[in-house]
């Protein structure tokens, strides 16, 4: 089922585009052209293809969480420019 200009004027629409007469019929046109594409590709035999959801295998590479020392707090602070009760000190942001 093809588009036509009115379903492209109601796209624009929702998305709050304003488009020229020349603009309609340039992007009916072309959406038509994409969703031709889209056919042709159910044309295809897929049975016995999985879904996927990215074309590579990919994997999280996350490190498992380990439990080290930290830097004491005057450490720390020794860098601060402004420290105030074991804290940086920043100005108000309001």
């Amino acid at each position: 089922m093809p588009l036509t200009p009115e379903n492209v004027i109601q796209v624009a629409k929702l998305a709050r585009l304003e488009l020229t007469a020349d603009e309609i019929a340039l992007f009916t046109r072309q959406l038509n052209d994409i969703l031709k594409y889209v056919e042709k590709l159910q044309e295809l035999d897929t049975t016995g293809v999985e879904p996927m959801a990215h074309v590579l295998e990919l994997a999280n590479v996350f490190r498992p969480d380990a439990v080290r020392p930290s830097l004491p707090p005057e450490a720390v602070l020794d860098n601060a420019p402004r420290q105030e009760r074991q804290s940086f000190a920043v100005p108000r942001v309001i």
